[in-house]
């Protein structure tokens, strides 16, 4: 299963987004308001849930530096990974496109995606208010 978010402008440079998402602290401002948990494990690592779902642990699996940031489950019962690609537009201007990409069965699939669909549409949102 493939999603994929439309552009989010945001109002810093691709060096500053790309820190941003780096930081993984900051995912908490980017999360949807019925976040239930959030707790930075490590500084590769965060945990989080949202109000009636499991919870999740995110590790960074790969950077390249100011370009992209991928993300995956720590878990391998659900094998997926999240990542945020970084395009410079302007000086203090840059583009982020986020995709979510994993392998489910297609009863499971066809559960989680519109649930995973809001979800990184609403992180989107806010990293454009960032």
């Amino acid at each position: 299963m493939f999603i994929e978010t439309p552009k989010a402008q945001v109002s810093k440079s691709k060096e500053d987004t790309f820190n941003f998402l780096n930081e993984l602290s900051n995912f908490r401002q980017l999360m949807p308001e019925n976040i239930s948990k959030f707790e930075v494990l490590s500084e590769n690592r965060f945990l989080f849930a949202l109000k009636g779902m499991p919870e999740i642990v995110l590790e960074k699996k790969e950077q390249t530096q100011f370009n992209k940031i991928v993300l995956g489950a720590a878990s391998e019962k659900l094998p997926f990974t999240l990542t945020a690609d970084i395009i410079e537009l302007e000086n203090e201007k840059s583009e982020v496109v986020l995709s979510f990409s994993g392998e489910f069965n297609a009863m499971m699939a066809m559960m989680i995606k519109t649930p995973i669909t809001n979800f990184i549409n609403t992180l989107s949102t806010n990293l454009a208010k960032i």
